[in-house]
């Protein structure tokens, strides 16, 4: 692979980092715990309530787990390794890893 699509794919990687971090930061807010103040909501919106805050904590585990893949690959480029599948150490398809960028096995070993 040559610097420059290397380079592409680092901008790529920065890029995606700052918007799933930007989403993480704006989805703080509904992962906070629902209070169970029978007062002011029935008992069917605080069961909706706790629904909606499990499924926004299963994204932010999601956000976490995409930039540790993320930073990986990030860091799989300044070691001068990126591009190269794990199992094989061949290099991987371009088109591959511009579908995804944190990819780190070609298909054969994906497969295998």
């Amino acid at each position: 692979m040559i610097e420059s699509e290397i380079e592409q794919f680092r901008q790529k990687l920065l890029s995606l980092q700052a918007e799933i971090q930007a989403l993480e930061e704006s989805a703080k807010e509904t992962t906070k715990p629902v209070e169970l103040d029978q007062a002011s909501m029935g008992r069917l919106t605080r069961m909706g309530a706790m629904q909606a805050q499990q499924m926004a904590q299963e994204g932010s585990r999601r956000r976490k787990r995409h930039l540790q893949k993320i930073d990986g690959a990030l860091r799989r480029i300044e070691a001068g390794e990126y591009g190269r599948c794990f199992v094989c150490e061949e290099e991987l398809d371009v088109r591959r890893l511009s579908v995804d960028p944190t990819t780190t096995r070609c298909m054969d070993c994906v497969e295998a």
